[in-house]
C-alpha cells in the first residue's frame, strides 16, 4: 500500500511544476494536491482478488448421485435401442416388450433424479463465475433431452398402431439420446 501511495506522488510530483521559495527549497503550500484521476488509473491495473463462493456438503453428495446417474445412462440408452430396434422389427416374444418397458422407466428414474440433483447443483453454483457457460449450456441441453423423452413416453401409446408411428416414436428416441449423450460428453471433456 505505500508503494502504491509513492508511486502515486512520484507521478503527481512529476507532472507538476513546484513553486520554490526564495532559498531555493520547495514550500508545503507549492506542493500540488494527489493526483485523483492518476489514483484511479493506478487502481484500474491492479487485479481485483477473486470472491470465495462456498459450496454445502450436500452439494457433493448431489454431484456424486448426479455423476453415478451419468454414467449409467449410456449403458440404458444402448438397452433401450437394441430392445426398441427388435420391436420395430417384429420380434415382440420372450420378454422383449416388457424389458423395453422397465428399461424406459428406468430412463424417466434416472433423468428424473438427474433433472432435479442437476438443476438444485446449477442453482447452487449460480454465483460461481468458473465454468458458468459449461454449467448452463449443459443444463439446457439436459432440459431439452427432458423434453423429448416425455415426449417420447407420450407417443408410445401411439407406437403400437402403425409402423410410421412407430418410427417416429423412434425418431424422437433417439433424438432426445443424442442431446443427451453430447450434453453429457460435454461435462466429461469439456473442462473449464
Amino acid at each position: 500500500m505505500i508503494s502504491l501511495y509513492a508511486a502515486i506522488v512520484a507521478a503527481t510530483l512529476t507532472s507538476h511544476s513546484l513553486a520554490t521559495d526564495t532559498v531555493g527549497c520547495c514550500s508545503i503550500d507549492s506542493v500540488p494536491p494527489l493526483n485523483i484521476v492518476a489514483a484511479a488509473q493506478l487502481s484500474d491495473t491492479l487485479p481485483r482478488r477473486r470472491r470465495a463462493v462456498e459450496y454445502s456438503d450436500w452439494y457433493s453428495r448431489r454431484l456424486t448421485i448426479h455423476r453415478i446417474g451419468s454414467y449409467t445412462m449410456l449403458p440404458l440408452f444402448g438397452a433401450e435401442y437394441v430392445l426398441g430396434n427388435q420391436l420395430i422389427h417384429g420380434n415382440e416374444g420372450s420378454g422383449i416388450k416388457p424389458a423395453h418397458v422397465v428399461v424406459a422407466t428406468g430412463i424417466g428414474v434416472l433423468f428424473t433424479v438427474n433433472t432435479a440433483t442437476g438443476l438444485w447443483n446449477l442453482w447452487d453454483s449460480r454465483s460461481d463465475p468458473a465454468g458458468r457457460t459449461r454449467r448452463t449450456v449443459h443444463a439446457l441441453a439436459m432440459l431439452a433431452a427432458d423434453a423429448g423423452f416425455v415426449w417420447t413416453g407420450a407417443i408410445a401409446d401411439q407406437a403400437k398402431r402403425s409402423n410410421a408411428n412407430a418410427r417416429q416414436h423412434r425418431n424422437v428416441a433417439l433424438g432426445s439420446i443424442g442431446v443427451a449423450t453430447l450434453g453429457t460428453a460435454m461435462m466429461w471433456f469439456w473442462k473449464n
